[in-house]
């Protein structure tokens, strides 16, 4: 079920009327009706896979009590270890069993051994990556005493499949989000009308923003031959523009989601594309992913206290994870790669952390270095997006060829020119407006003393006309696939 679909508008009254006028202050029941909603919007998708959802839920619900209730060192790392191999094996066998079976066969060969060995038809389960991290953040916390476990098995399986982020996310801490499962929730106008307003912002980006840059970044992906260098950079910025208008308005559509059920999910996205270096546009971008890796990984493995070697190894080790997180090509691979390096660079001159503050922090614009910087910035990001998209690693290098060509300095031949600069100008009122609100959660929480009631309702009527008039051909969310 879509989010920017009929059968969303539907369902989402329909669960918000049961949630709050019929189980009204009833907290265990206003969860049940969480989690049948939940299984529903997924089964709607695949009711096959609602197996894989339950099995994980009360895997990761049985092994929290046990590692809780077990003083023992050595059983306690045991259960941790299940846990573990269980939920990274399944997301193994679903993601990478073929791409990995593929290449060993291409490596033996290569070297002349013939080696059979049959493929599996499997089909992706939509969203595995998001709560298999999100189950298995639970058991490492519970083992590492930051958290004690739930007895209650409804509120666990509430939070491991919450309809707004559970296909795509963000990822939510148990620390923060599952203790939210067990208060008494009350309804709050001010907190709904505030999530209808992020919800507004999420489709116009998904709508307008994404739908729109897809149409364009697809045309020239699939055709690079056919385009010039300057039509090729284009495509590598419309794209850039379609990620992150796809899946920042969709973390925008959960998160206000959720405030229309009580509950808080943190910001995944803080003005990524306004970040001065590689390191700032980490903290920015995905925020609950890199956060994930940073925490679970990236710090047990000494973080930055260690050797500048080890320090180089573990920002790889990081960044090679991501890739393979993001999907089962050598493409994702490369794209890691690349921002390995860039963050090397600014590790190892110990320029990491110099960009800590919102840009411009207490002026109205950044400075020239500052905008300099951004430009580089997001120069370096879009590069490495022609990875992220390309089909695989020689699609990747051609687009690249003709982009350092002699027709990078030709006029882009695009078709449907106009429609493609209206969507140029549409990406820079976005910007313009993330920019002027990027001290808030989203640019739609006005300042009503500012902000006159019909002054806000002229920006939504705007808001929605645009998503009615101008929407791109219909796409799925890019990260479901992830």
């Amino acid at each position: 079920m879509l989010f920017n679909s009929i059968d969303f508008a539907i369902f989402l009254p329909l669960v918000f009327f049961l949630y709050w006028f019929v189980a009204k202050n009833n907290l265990k029941l206003q969860n049940f009706i969480i989690v049948t909603s939940s299984y529903l919007f997924y089964g709607l998708w695949d009711w096959r896979f609602l197996s894989l959802i339950l099995f994980s839920t009360i895997i990761d619900y049985s092994i929290a009590i046990n590692l809780n209730s077990n003083e023992s060192k050595k059983i306690r790392k045991f259960l941790l270890w299940i846990s573990i191999l269980i939920n990274i094996g399944l997301l193994g066998l679903f993601k990478y069993y073929n791409f990995f079976l593929d290449n060993f066969i291409t490596t033996f060969a290569f070297i002349g051994m013939e080696i059979k060995a049959n493929s599996l038809n499997i089909i992706l389960p939509l969203g595995i990556s998001f709560y298999t991290f999100q189950t298995l953040s639970y058991t490492i916390d519970i083992y590492n005493r930051k958290l004690k476990p739930t007895n209650d098995f409804i509120a666990f399986a509430a939070f491991v499949s919450f309809f707004p982020q559970l296909v795509a996310g963000p990822i939510e801490r148990a620390t923060h989000f599952l203790p939210q499962f067990h208060k008494k929730r009350t309804f709050s106008y001010p907190k709904a009308v505030d999530g209808m307003r992020q919800i507004l912002w999420g489709l116009f980006k998904k709508v307008v923003i994404a739908d729109n840059c897809a149409k364009f970044a697809n045309v020239i992906f699939n055709n690079h031959e056919a385009y010039s260098g300057s039509t090729l950079i284009l495509g590598a910025l419309f794209f850039s523009f379609q990620i992150y208008g796809d899946f920042s308005g969709y973390s925008d559509i959960a998160i206000g989601t959720s405030r229309l059920f009580g509950f808080n999910i943190l910001q995944n996205f803080k003005l990524p594309y306004f970040s001065r270096d590689i390191a700032e546009f980490w903290r920015k971008w995905h925020i609950s992913l890199s956060s994930w890796f940073r925490d679970y990984i990236y710090i047990p493995l000494g973080g930055s206290r260690v050797s500048g070697l080890k320090k180089i190894r573990n920002v790889f080790i990081i960044f090679i994870l991501s890739a393979f997180w993001h999907g089962a090509n050598w493409t994702y691979f490369f794209w890691g790669l690349l921002h390995a390096l860039y963050f090397s660079i600014i590790l190892l001159t110990k320029k990491n952390r110099n960009n800590l503050d919102i840009v411009a922090q207490n002026k109205k614009l950044p400075n020239i270095k500052d905008i300099v910087n951004i430009l580089l910035t997001f120069s370096f990001v879009v590069f490495s997006w022609i990875f992220f998209r390309a089909e695989n690693i020689s699609h990747a290098f051609s687009y690249l060829a003709t982009i350092f060509s002699k027709s990078l300095f030709s006029c882009p031949n695009l078709l449907e020119l106009k429609h493609a600069i209206v969507c140029l100008i549409l990406i820079i009122v976005m910007l313009i407006s993330e920019f002027i609100t990027r001290k808030l959660e989203h640019p739609l929480k006005f300042n009503e003393t500012l902000f006159t009631r019909k002054l806000r309702w002229l920006i939504y009527i705007i808001i929605i006309l645009l998503i009615i008039n101008f929407p791109g051909e219909k796409q799925n969310f890019i990260y479901f696939q992830f």
